[in-house]
């Protein structure tokens, strides 16, 4: 059975907004991702930051527990499958402040 995998945002969900320094931290959605990971799911980290800023919120995440499985960019055997790396990341959740909720048919 394959995991399920969640991609997440760093500026306004894992934290508060407050680019390009790093706001208050996110203890629900931080202790969520913990759990889920803890249950068998993978997460990727996806975010418009990059570079040294991209660099930062990875080590901050790290010392708050979030080891991620992909960062901004698809799982390793997403890519192997599809023979590259696109630029949509591929999950079964997104997390992300600015979202909304979506039914397709």
């Amino acid at each position: 059975m394959r995991s399920w995998v969640i991609a997440v945002d760093f500026d306004g969900c894992l934290c508060s907004h407050r680019w390009p320094e790093i706001g208050k931290a996110n203890t629900e959605a931080i202790m969520e991702l913990r759990r889920r990971v803890a249950q068998g799911d993978r997460i990727i980290l996806w975010t418009c930051r990059e570079g040294e800023l991209l660099d930062q919120a990875v080590a901050w995440c790290s010392d708050h527990g979030l080891v991620f499985d992909a960062v901004n960019e698809n799982l390793p055997e997403s890519i192997a499958a599809f023979g590259n790396d696109c630029r949509k990341v591929s999950a079964d959740e997104y997390w992300d402040d600015r979202a909304i909720m979506v039914r397709c048919l």
